[in-house]
């Protein structure tokens, strides 16, 4: 049976190019864009809905589907209000996951970030940790949290710290070895790869999901 996939952060680097695999895939009949701009020149296998995601519960009767895809995040940069980044990184997806529990949906993958703790003193940290603890309490039958380490690509807009960090990663990748492998930069396309294989296997047996399973998984 045709499958209806639901998306939040289709405009971000990893949310655009799963959106793009979901167009090509046929299993799927139907995509459900949930942000706050219409991305224009999708074909008819694509419903936009665009308002305030930071009042996610507004679409509470058209957020119905088989799976849900969460690719939500934003910068210390982009949003220097911690107030406002933590209804941004916590609340969006915490939101999602449960209205995903309320519609019964089955499937629930959402990136997060490698060094994600609740008890982390380190604000980034802490609230990527606490949102990983919410959307499992949730108890969504199939939940994926993707821990992905710096991802590489380019993005639209410019972030001067996360380009630097990426040429210095790419400097030192080679000292990355045995445990230390995680830390190696990783590709959206993996990530965005990764997500739609996890979705349509039968079960797997991790919830959380490393940076370095995620480059496995997207070879499966």
């Amino acid at each position: 049976m045709k499958k209806t996939a639901i998306l939040l952060g289709a405009t971000g680097l990893t949310g655009n190019i799963i959106l793009h695999k979901l167009l090509k895939d046929t299993r799927y009949e139907k995509i459900k864009l949930f942000s706050r701009t219409k991305i224009e020149g999708l074909p008819n296998k694509v419903t936009q809905f665009v308002g305030d995601l930071l009042n996610l519960e507004q679409f509470k009767e058209d957020f119905k589907g088989d799976e849900v895809y969460c690719c939500i995040g934003t910068t210390a940069k982009k949003t220097p209000d911690k107030e406002l980044y933590k209804q941004i990184d916590y609340g969006i997806p915490v939101a999602a996951a449960k209205l995903s529990k309320e519609n019964n949906i089955p499937t629930f993958l959402v990136i997060s970030a490698m060094g994600a703790n609740k008890e982390s003193s380190v604000f980034y940290n802490r609230t990527k940790g606490e949102m990983e603890h919410d959307v499992l309490e949730q108890n969504i039958i199939h939940t994926y949290i993707l821990r992905p380490s710096l991802i590489g690509g380019e993005r639209k807009e410019r972030r001067i710290v996360e380009k630097v960090s990426l040429v210095v990663f790419k400097i030192i990748q080679p000292l990355f070895i045995g445990k230390f492998k995680q830390y190696k930069i990783i590709n959206p396309e993996s990530i965005a790869q990764a997500m739609l294989n996890l979705a349509n296997r039968t079960s797997n047996a991790e919830v959380i999901i490393t940076s370095d399973d995620i480059k496995k998984l997207a070879k499966k």
